[in-house]
């Protein structure tokens, strides 16, 4: 990776090469606002070893005697290879602050404005939603406030890792040239994965280039990240973090398709390092003017009544922000199946931290709140109770059979077949989710905490299924 200290002035250059040197030597004064890295390895063990919340961890800091990375754990289970800051993870949805990054660059350079209709740079026929007599801007899908749902009610992929499969562009526009906005645009904060995706979309059509030529040519380019790709090398597979979900179960890699802008991007500790100089300025970069214009604009998260005691956080493009335990603070958190990662910094202080973790399933938000002000508690240990042990057992198949068959719950009907010794639980208007058996008449799901649970009358025959996860069970009553 080209340094820091290459893509700066003569006497900036002094600076970077101090930062540089303080980072080899790996000597953090008494006086930095971060924990000493033995603080924050204890809080990587505790997570990994005791909690059993991911496999393995690394931290990034950036402050002003210069960077540093901590890391506990394992690529995978069974991988003896540590992790480091070269090491890869997907970022979900610190993609947001890419996106934005391009938008602001791209209103920098006058080519679009943050007040342009979003379809003006859609297809002609595309109808975007509208209300009010007012358009969805770009601006509106930066920030959360167009209005738009988290995703689109056609979307129902199968296969909860493949975003892409069976979801063209075309079916987005067919959606969005139905849907009817619940909200004034601009009035109220939904946070919005479509909304999102749909700008990365409507970005790289003005720019004329698919979404990852677009950001390694405004962002990662210039900014010497040769790490942070949609589409990862053959070289970064073999420092691929291997992803796991609920139990540390094996998760399969996020195929994100046209929501790549939303959360598709891969990257490292390091690099997203580079990415926080640049925010803070110990790196000079002609994306400053845009980094700031990020920042400048505000709309609120909460509601009115909850903004005092929820520390005033604010949505800008890309970014969040509030006071937290009496610090301003600026971060982004994201996930996929299994994928963790938070990004933040306090602009006051000129400290940045990075987590990135290989578990989807257990948020990682707290240790980079905690290491950006300390006065903020990490998460409890009733919160961080290693996951319940679940085995697959052997059942025998005519028990399964008689669960197969039709139900519906208050909302929507389901599908339920067996394939082999397992159930396959297929809602029609959802994932398509496979079950094992934990006894003969408890299944669960490996990649999250849900199980199905099913009552028969006296030939074995299923009556009833009961979905459980999220901390509510669903009933389903047999119609087939």
């Amino acid at each position: 990776m080209r340094p820091a200290f290459l893509n700066c002035s003569p006497s900036s250059c002094a600076f970077a090469a101090f930062l540089a040197a303080q980072t080899l030597v790996g000597q953090v004064p008494v006086s930095s606002p971060v924990p000493p890295d033995p603080e924050i390895r204890k809080i990587l063990v505790d997570r990994i070893d005791t909690y059993r919340q991911s496999v393995g961890i690394v931290v990034g800091v950036i402050e002003p005697p210069g960077r540093r990375i901590v890391a506990h754990g394992l690529l995978d289970q069974g991988d003896p290879r540590a992790l480091d800051g070269d090491t890869v993870f997907e970022i979900g949805s610190v993609t947001k602050v890419f996106t934005s990054l391009v938008l602001a660059d791209m209103v920098q350079h006058g080519e679009v404005a943050l007040t342009d209709p979003a379809a003006k740079y859609l297809p002609s026929d595309v109808k975007v939603p509208e209300r009010g007599g007012r358009q969805i801007t770009l601006q509106d899908l930066a920030t959360h406030t167009s209005g738009l749902p988290t995703l689109p009610s056609n979307f129902a992929p199968k296969d909860p890792a493949n975003w892409e499969a069976r979801y063209p562009v075309e079916k987005l526009y067919r959606f969005l040239s139905t849907y009817q906005l619940k909200h004034d645009i601009g009035s109220h904060y939904e946070y919005s994965n479509l909304g999102a995706s749909l700008l990365g979309i409507a970005l790289a059509r003005r720019a004329g280039m698919d979404y990852e030529a677009l950001v390694q040519s405004r962002i990662t380019g210039p900014l010497a990240m040769a790490n942070t790709r949609v589409a990862i090398t053959p070289e970064m597979k073999t420092r691929l973090a291997a992803g796991h979900a609920y139990a540390l179960n094996p998760a399969p890699s996020f195929k994100e398709g046209i929501f790549v802008g939303g959360g598709g991007l891969r990257s490292t500790a390091n690099d997203l390092l580079a990415f926080l100089a640049a925010s803070l300025g110990y790196t000079q970069t002609a994306l400053a003017p845009a980094m700031t214009a990020m920042l400048n604009v505000h709309r609120p998260i909460p509601p009115a009544g909850l903004r005092a005691v929820s520390g005033n956080q604010e949505i800008h493009l890309g970014w969040r922000s509030g006071r937290i335990s009496g610090e301003h603070l600026v971060w982004k958190e994201g996930s996929t199946i299994g994928y963790w990662s938070f990004i933040g910094f306090d602009p006051k202080a000129r400290v940045g931290v990075v987590v990135l973790s290989n578990d989807g399933s257990s948020p990682v938000e707290d240790i980079g709140i905690h290491l950006l002000n300390p006065k903020e508690s990490l998460l409890g240990a009733s919160a961080l109770r290693p996951p319940k042990e679940r085995v697959e057992v052997t059942v025998d198949p005519k028990v399964l059979d008689g669960y197969v068959g039709r139900y519906k719950s208050s909302v929507e009907a389901a599908t339920v077949t067996r394939e082999g010794g397992h159930l396959i639980f297929d809602p029609d208007f959802g994932q398509r989710l496979e079950f094992y058996s934990e006894n003969s008449q408890v299944f669960f799901y490996k990649l999250a905490d849900w199980q199905l649970t099913f009552k028969t009358d006296s030939q074995g025959r299923a009556i009833e299924m009961i979905l459980h996860g999220g901390g509510s069970n669903q009933r389903w009553k047999r119609i087939e």
